[in-house]
Order: structure tokens, then sequence, then C-alpha cells
């Protein structure tokens, strides 16, 4: 089936539509502000923080699409890891994968300079406000993950030293990625409290089966969003509003090498790819990925026009490429290619946008009785899709080639 899948043209990054960016008088620098920590808050209301050094503490709002932290059973995964128990580990792709790592290909590729604080004065308007949105989640992202590699490669330390070594560079590929974030919102006078969201929000706990196929997709979609919003603004440099979107090129390679990490992980573990109970987790999230994404960034259309992209080409881009690399490993994948795939979430994005609008409804019993027909539709259009008739896909024995295919 994956070869059926790539003899499907992909869809050419000059077919993606290009709107006018909401950038406002380019030349205009903003007046001076006062410099904010964020704190995001571990619940969804809204309460009172102590100042901090630098500014007010403001607390955001969470929601189901929010960027979340996670934990799993560390028992379970020294019992994964665990050579004597697992003879499946492959210690010698494990050691080259972890010489990978040690190189440290962007070690000295993080380096800001004044081009960064120029850009975010001259950002404007709704585009302004929603890139510090972006920049807030990606931020939350990247860190959610330094915790959960950072943790890993210390509880495996002694069960497995090179599977702990290279989750600890993990670690410090994505705290990197944050730091580099969080020092782009000081662009616009404000910062994120990393330290107040370690302790505060809640963590979310999956078991390391599904730790699996969750970072596999996570760190594979993240480089084809990176790399597709790169190679567009290589194309059409009049929309680089911002010089953060130069350093995507190699930024993604650590998505990649990442999610070739879980690759090599997933296979190591045949009992989590190679049954039917695999097969609908596999779907279960691709499906949960894929929608969480489509509908985020259809909520955030101004982002996506502001750098001369449609928003809902562009997901469908990722999504395909995504699929296709996904393919080479999970068991079984979404028919995304299917024009009904498609059909089925922009019904979800009509659904979620009328549950948003819900939310300025000041009577609660209104409300509620207002939701529950619009989050049934959801969870209709969300069970359509997850039994649409899936790919049939899948082998370890060509997923060692996967750079090949996203390089």
């Amino acid at each position: 089936m994956a070869a059926e899948m790539a003899l499907v043209k992909p869809i050419s990054i000059s077919k993606f539509g290009r709107t006018t960016p909401k950038l406002g008088n380019s030349t205009t620098r903003v007046p001076y502000t006062r410099f904010f920590t964020i704190s995001m808050s571990a619940t969804t209301s809204s309460q009172p923080t102590k100042p901090s050094r630098k500014g007010t503490k403001k607390g955001i709002k969470e929601s189901l699409l929010t960027p979340r932290f996670y934990t799993t059973d560390f028992d379970e995964m020294e019992m994964l890891f665990n050579t004597e128990i697992n003879k499946n580990l492959n210690e010698a792709e494990f050691e080259a994968l972890l010489q990978e790592f040690k190189t440290d290909y962007n070690q000295t590729h993080f380096v800001r300079n004044k081009e960064f604080k120029e850009a975010a004065d001259k950002m404007q308007g709704p585009l302004r406000q929603i890139f510090v949105e972006f920049l807030e989640r990606s931020c939350t992202a990247e860190f959610s993950g330094f915790l959960l590699y950072k943790e890993l490669g210390r509880r495996l330390k002694k069960t497995n030293p090179v599977v702990a070594e290279i989750f600890s560079l993990m670690s410090r590929d994505e705290a990197r990625h944050a730091g580099f974030l969080n020092k782009g919102l000081s662009d616009f006078n404000l910062a994120l409290d990393l330290g107040f969201l370690t302790k505060a929000r809640k963590y979310t706990f999956f078991k390391p089966k599904f730790i699996f196929y969750a970072t596999y997709l996570s760190e594979k979609i993240g480089y084809w969003r990176y790399i597709t919003i790169f190679r567009h603004l290589k194309e059409n440099p009049d929309y680089q509003v911002y010089p953060i979107f130069k350093y995507f090129e190699n930024w993604c390679q650590d998505e990649n090498r990442h999610g070739d990490f879980f690759s090599a992980l997933m296979k190591a573990q045949p009992q989590f790819l190679n049954d039917w109970k695999a097969k609908l987790w596999s779907r279960f999230f691709c499906l949960s990925v894929y929608v969480t994404m489509y509908l985020n960034d259809c909520q955030r259309t101004d982002f996506y026009e502001g750098i001369g992209l449609n928003t809902k080409e562009f997901d469908m881009h990722v999504i395909i490429e995504t699929n296709r690399t996904t393919a080479r490993i999970f068991p079984a994948v979404l028919d995304v290619e299917n024009p009904e795939f498609k059909r089925k979430l922009d019904r979800m994005v009509e659904i979620n946008q009328k549950l948003i609008a819900l939310g300025e409804e000041e009577n609660p019993v209104v409300k509620n009785f207002k939701r529950v027909p619009l989050i049934a539709a959801l969870a209709s259009e969300l069970l359509a899709a997850y039994l649409m008739k899936p790919i049939e896909s899948g082998s370890v024995d060509v997923a060692e080639f996967e750079p090949q295919l996203v390089y």
C-alpha cells in the first residue's frame, strides 16, 4: 500500500494560494509597551498571579486544542528497553543513532540578530496578535517535549544507557527550540514563565505505546510543517515577516531525527505494530493529530494568510506528506487523499466554529443546551472519518530508508 501511495502526485507547494498579508504599515514602529511574563494557567479559569521582576504575569486560557504536557509509565518503559528482557533491541542501530545526535548539527544554528526585534516592531494588527500566539503555542509544545525526554533520559540511564543518552540529547534539542521561541516572544515584550509551566500545568498520562505513536506523529508532522513553510518563504521572500522562518530548514531536521528515533523504538517493539489493535490505535492517533492541527490552524487563518499561505491547502499538504511518511512504519493509516476525508475535516471546522461562538453566550443553561447537538455532530464526523476504509501499510523492513523520503 505504501508503494501505491507513493504513486499519487503530491500537492505542489507552488499551488498554495497567496492572500494579502495583514501587516499594516510596515514602516511604523509600535510604541513602547511594558514587558510581560506569561504564565499559562493549569486550569481553564484565570487566576491572579504575583507580578514578576519583568512585569505582570498574564494567564492564558486552555482548551482541548492547547499543547499539553505528558507523562507515562516509566517502570514499563524501563522494561521495554531492558536488553536482557527485550531481544528485539537493535543495539547497533541505537549506537548509530546516538552518534548522529552527538554530532549536534545545529549547535551554532540558533543565533539571533537585530532583524528579529526590527521585524517584530513593524508587525501590526491581527497578524501581530496571532503571531504572538504562534510563538506561545510553539514554545509550550517544544518545552513539553523537553520535559518528557529529559525524564526518560534520567529514568532509563541504568536500564539502557544508549537509549537514555539519546533521550537526553533530544531534550537538549527541545530546550534549544523552546528557548529560541521564548527569545522571540521578548521581541514582542513578552516571555513565557517556563518554570511556572513546569509546576503548574496538568500532565496527561499516556501508556508507553501511545507515547510512541503520538510523539512519532508529532515530530514528523513538525518536520513537514517547518520545511513546507521554509520552502514557501524561500520562493516568496516578500512574505518573510519575521526571521525565525529562515531557521526552519535546519530546525526541521531536528524534528526529523527525533521521528526517526521513535521509528527505531517502534521497530524494537513489534507488538506495537503487528496486530489488529496496533492498526486501530495507529489510525486513532493519525486522526487525532491531523484533526487537531486542522482545527487549530483554521482558527488562525490570519497567521497563514500573513505569510502568504492558504491555510487549508497548507494543512492538507502537511497531512498528506506526514501520512505517506507514517505509512512506512505504522501498520495502517487513514486514506487522507480521499476527497471525502477533507470534506469531513471542513465540516468539523464549521461545527467547531459554532462551538467557539457559543463561548459568548452568557446563560450557561442555554449554552450547554446548544452545545449538546454540536458535540454530537462533531463526534459523528470524527467517527465517520475513523471508519473510512484505511490504507494497510507499514513495514519495519523499509523504515530504515525513511530519511531518503523526507530530506
